[in-house]
């Protein structure tokens, strides 16, 4: 279908020996939220890094489909130019290479594989001044490196900060609320409700707590438990997570 973003087919994925993954099914179309609640263990971060194709996750069955194109077939970095972001539930550092050289190479990076110009000094220039005033950002950030000697705070605020100036067509959000006081929250979802707006990109947030989503409220509600989804709905459905928690699960944990 011409709306459809993502499309995840029966997908089975091992860490070493370990089944993690045990048959998932999830869409997602173009312009929606879908947020993704589970205990710990229950495979929800195993699951956007196998959509990101980062190493180390082992996909045994079934497709990965991204606006029709199979994502199983391409790299990591691949899957980025096509327009995938993962936001990592903890930044990595890297040191001596600044944001501002970081970012300018991911952009145009990215222009080139779409067929658009390259960006020149003075227009990311621009872009950046643009994105640093809607998010609250420090113009020091781009001169420090990337994430290196930052709190953890200001580490998910630059990996937003990150996503806003790449401008990708899915982002991935894994556990980005962790460790965020209620100012920090709110800058950070100010980023990820940029993308939100788009009715041609979509976003998939992995979080524990409904906190994050009065900031960035779902399409859809989606709970993972032992490897796969049992249940789906609206945003209420975040609500009642948070009031009774998992317990009521615990039969498909054990695929009664």
């Amino acid at each position: 279908m011409i709306d459809m973003l993502l499309e995840i087919k029966n997908l089975h994925a091992n860490v070493g020996d370990k089944p993690i993954l045990k048959g998932v099914d999830l869409t997602i179309r173009k312009g929606e939220t879908h947020a993704i609640m589970g205990p710990n263990g229950s495979g929800k971060s195993t699951l956007v890094h196998c959509i990101a194709g980062r190493e180390g996750y082992e996909i045994t069955e079934g497709q990965i489909l991204f606006e029709g194109k199979d994502l199983l077939a391409m790299s990591a970095e691949e899957r980025a130019r096509e327009g995938v972001f993962l936001a990592f539930q903890y930044p990595v550092e890297i040191p001596g290479v600044s944001t501002s050289y970081f970012l300018k190479a991911a952009v145009n990076a990215t222009r080139k594989h779409r067929g658009e110009p390259e960006l020149d000094a003075l227009e990311f220039l621009k872009l950046i001044k643009a994105k640093q005033k809607m998010l609250e950002i420090d113009q020091s950030f781009m001169n420090r490196a990337v994430n290196d000697g930052f709190s953890g705070g200001e580490k998910k605020r630059n990996k937003k900060f990150q996503m806003a100036v790449i401008d990708p067509k899915l982002a991935l959000l894994d556990e980005t609320d962790s460790g965020l006081d209620i100012d920090a929250l709110r800058v950070v979802s100010d980023g990820v409700n940029l993308i939100k707006r788009d009715t041609q990109k979509g976003t998939l947030v992995v979080t524990h707590y409904q906190r994050l989503l009065n900031y960035i409220v779902p399409d859809i509600v989606h709970v993972f438990v032992d490897g796969r989804i049992v249940r789906s709905g609206g945003k209420e459905l975040a609500l009642e997570l948070e009031a009774s928690g998992y317990a009521k699960y615990d039969d498909a944990r054990v695929g009664v």
